[in-house]
This record gives C-alpha cells, structure tokens and sequence, in this order.
C-alpha cells in the first residue's frame, strides 16, 4: 500500500531537517578556529591544543604550565626557528617553495620532508589531528596563512611555544624545561635549547633530557645555526 502523500511530504521534509542541521553543524566546525584565531589575539588567553584535549578526555593529565615569550630563553626561541622553520619570518604562514616540492615529491612517490612551518605546525596542534593527510593539510594551509595575518611573529611564537608537545604528557616549553633540565625556560643553556629544538619533530621518542648520539649531533648543528641567526629572528626580536 503506497504511503499518503501527506505522510511522503512529511517524511521528506524531516529527511531535508535532518540534513540541514549536519551541514550547519560541519560549517560550524569548520568556521569556528578562524573565531578562535581572533579570539586568541588577546594576550590573557591561554589556548590548548587537541592532544591537550585528548588527554583530559581520556583522563590522562597533562603538564602545562604558560608563560609569556619575555620569560622564554631567547636562544630556545632561535633554536627552534633554526631547527623548525628558518624562514619564518619573511613567510606568510606557509613556505610555498617547500610545499611545491613536496607535492611534487609525493607525486614522484619519493620520500618527503615535512614541509610544515611553525604557523602550519601551531595550526595543526590548535585546532586538527596528528596524522599524514592531504585533508588535515588542506585544512591546515589556509588556517595557517590567517593565523600569520591576524597575529604578530611574536604571539604566534609564544602560542607555539606553549602548546608544542616536547614528551608524553609534556606541553609547552616551561614544562618541558623543568622535565628535561630541571630548569624556568628562562634558564635553558644553548646546549639544552637545541636538545629541545631537535627533539621537535618525534618527542615522544627523541629525549631531550636524555639524548642519544644521533639527537647530540643534531643539536651541535643547530645550536651552531643558533649563533649565527640574528638576521632571521628579527621579527621576534626588534
């Protein structure tokens, strides 16, 4: 027996509804870092990130303890740019030359390098997911080149510096100072900064506070590039 019509109607409006609250509610997802990118202009907000989250989610904890750049090692600042992204300040959020060769790279079927910036890199942390994707990072290039635009150099650095993860459990740089050298981020040596700085990319399993000899030699070279980069961080450092 066919449905009445008004029944069919009925049931193709909710149909319409339903769909309509999931595309408002996907655009919703998707406009809401760009709101959050200004509302993290303000100096007194404290962002976290997603594996920040996750931890509280999953009732883990977590170290964090903020603290403004002015009360960061200066030359953890350099070798972290050294180490991360050396061209950050003459960039707008992305380095295209990097990322025209990592697609071509990747089309090659050629090993790749990362490729990301530290705006790429405070995008990913604040507001998507760990994990290789051409999704995750066609979601990450505009958000990066935003957060570039309406933040300084300065902010964006500090925000990075306050939600990278530097081992499990361990966020920004003053916890990781304290865990790994038992030492205010004010403190770090250029010996620890670089540890720190090369121990970036897999922190889980490169140790700072314990390093072996391949992460020792990593960070001689840029505790060398540290010296040398006064023309580099002047965005930073005015």
């Amino acid at each position: 027996m066919a449905m009445p019509i008004h029944r069919r109607a009925l049931f193709w409006l909710k149909g319409r509804s339903l769909m309509m609250r999931i595309v408002l509610a996907i655009v919703a997802l998707l406009v809401l870092p760009y709101a959050l990118i200004f509302l993290y202009l303000l100096p007194f907000i404290h962002p976290v990130s997603t594996l920040m989250l996750r931890d509280l989610a999953l009732l883990r904890g977590y170290d964090r303890q903020w603290v403004s750049i002015d009360d960061i090692s200066p030359v953890l600042v350099q070798s972290v740019m050294m180490s991360e992204d050396g061209q950050y300040c003459f960039h707008g959020g992305v380095d295209w030359g990097e990322m025209r060769m990592l697609v071509t790279d990747t089309l090659r079927g050629e090993a790749t390098r990362g490729g990301s910036t530290i705006p790429m890199q405070t995008a990913k942390n604040l507001f998507l997911w760990n994990s290789r994707s051409f999704v995750r990072k066609a979601l990450e290039l505009p958000l990066a080149v935003t957060a570039d635009f309406v933040w300084s150099k300065r902010r964006l650095m500090e925000i990075y510096l306050n939600v990278a993860e530097w081992g499990p459990g361990i966020y920004g740089i003053e916890a990781a100072a304290r865990y790994h050298f038992k030492v205010p981020a004010s403190k770090l040596t250029s010996r620890q900064a670089a540890l720190l700085a090369v121990s970036l990319p897999n922190p889980i399993d490169r140790n700072a506070g314990k390093p072996g000899r391949g992460l020792r030699s990593l960070a001689a070279v840029i505790e060398r590039r540290a010296r040398g980069s006064g023309d580099y961080i002047r965005c930073i450092y005015n």
